[in-house]
């Protein structure tokens, strides 16, 4: 019996036109009511899925930026935390402005850039969140950040990543949210160190939770969950170690997840 599900939310929960349906509504309302915690796992700031969560009415704790964080919904208290180690940033900071590039950081629930153009206008709407442009990254030096983000064409972001990978090894976590997003974070925030935190804080075993995604920051949460979920629309890395795959995100897959292996099983 499934007693945590924690599902992604972009292309994931939301359709593609980042609304959540009524029957995906329903059944997570059906599984809380029932007495299964229902989180989300997101690459997303705090301030953005705390918007989402509250649409839901839920009151857990939601494991945000990729997993770096885990933050109770209502009194916002952080239960768990990693950030960018300083040597790390700083060789982030040099390797991005000597490349050019534009680059996003998080610091206490803020974003920062340092220009402000389509790429970031783009990204702030999707994912529904203010930000803040500032002369230098100077600043925060030294300072925590929860994550520092890339935004730039796929193919030049599968360039950089192999190259911080061969920089970086297990000092860091590298992933892609999206394909145009390539993002950095301490080894340990991630989506399934944070579930594992999560389950361990609710007295629950990982054979009972459920975790569902699309894409590639979502891979350590698909392997260690009881039930490993990847979206009819995942990307076929994830697909490959999932134990199910569930309808696309536009077809409710996060609904008939819960009520195929949660609503079924409980009276």
């Amino acid at each position: 019996m499934y007693k945590l599900v924690a599902s992604d939310i972009d292309d994931t929960l939301l359709h593609d036109d980042l609304t959540i349906s009524e029957r995906n509504r329903q059944a997570i309302h059906a599984a809380a009511e029932r007495g299964v915690v229902i989180t989300l796992a997101t690459g997303r700031m705090f301030p953005s899925a705390q918007k989402v969560a509250r649409s839901l009415q839920l009151n857990v704790p939601l494991i945000t930026y990729q997993g770096s964080k885990v933050r109770n919904l209502l009194d916002e208290q952080t239960l768990y935390e990693r950030s960018v180690p300083p040597e790390i940033a700083a060789e982030v900071f040099r390797y991005a402005e000597k490349h050019k590039l534009h680059l996003q950081v998080y610091h206490d629930d803020v974003l920062y850039v340092l220009e402000d153009n389509e790429k970031i206008r783009r990204y702030a709407k999707v994912q529904n969140v203010d930000y803040r442009v500032v002369k230098d990254f100077s600043r925060f030096r030294g300072q925590p950040l929860t994550k520092m983000l890339v935004i730039d064409a796929p193919d030049a972001l599968g360039e950089i990543a192999a190259e911080w990978r061969n920089l970086f090894g297990d000092r860091a976590y590298i992933t892609k949210s999206k394909p145009e997003y390539l993002e950095l974070l301490h080894p340990e925030g991630t989506k399934g160190s944070a579930l594992k935190f999560l389950a361990s804080h609710y007295g629950i075993d990982m054979s009972e939770v459920i975790a569902l995604g699309d894409s590639w920051n979502d891979h350590d949460m698909i392997e260690i969950a009881g039930l490993g979920v990847a979206m009819g629309n995942a990307v076929d890395t994830l697909k490959a170690i999932a134990d199910y795959i569930a309808p696309t995100n536009n077809e409710d897959g996060v609904a008939h997840v819960i009520e195929k292996f949660v609503l079924r099983n409980r009276t």
